[in-house]
């Protein structure tokens, strides 16, 4: 049982990376080369979908290491398997206090609405997401070390 949690929790977190990579760095750098008012309103309606689903995602990804950590805290790799816990959950934290309030702005936006400064707030909204790309990079690579 604990192997297909572990394989479970492996590939969910992965698929997280996968997906949150991409958006920084390759559906955002597409967003951003389409001409006039596309840039933003792909933005607001990719802030709007995966704003809908990435909270269940990033907390499933840190449940399910919880729970591998607890189920497993007798096994060898238990200490890597909390260090990845504490990672996601610093993605979590990261995600709630500095992406999410510029996500849930620029969701609403249209040409019609949106700030003169809304280029800024993305640019500011990317670099966090890089960093949080990094911190779920490492915890998925800590992940895969506990396996070992």
């Amino acid at each position: 049982m604990l192997d297909a949690l572990e394989i479970v929790t492996t590939v969910v977190v992965g698929l997280l990376v996968g997906v949150e990579f991409s958006v920084a760095f390759v559906i955002n750098r597409i967003l951003d080369a389409l001409p006039d008012d596309s840039a933003q309103l792909g933005r607001s309606h990719g802030g709007r979908m995966l704003g809908a689903v990435m909270p269940f995602w990033y907390v499933g990804s840190l449940a399910l290491s919880a729970v591998w950590a607890v189920a497993g805290r007798h096994e060898g790799g238990s200490a890597l398997v909390v260090a990845a816990g504490a990672l996601l959950l610093l993605s979590v934290v990261m995600s709630v206090l500095l992406l999410v309030p510029i996500n849930n702005l620029g969701k609403t936006w249209t040409p019609a609405n949106r700030p003169e400064d809304w280029k800024e707030q993305m640019n500011r909204w990317d670099r966090y997401h890089y960093v949080r790309v990094a911190v779920l990079i490492a915890a998925f690579t800590v992940l895969v070390a506990a396996l070992a």
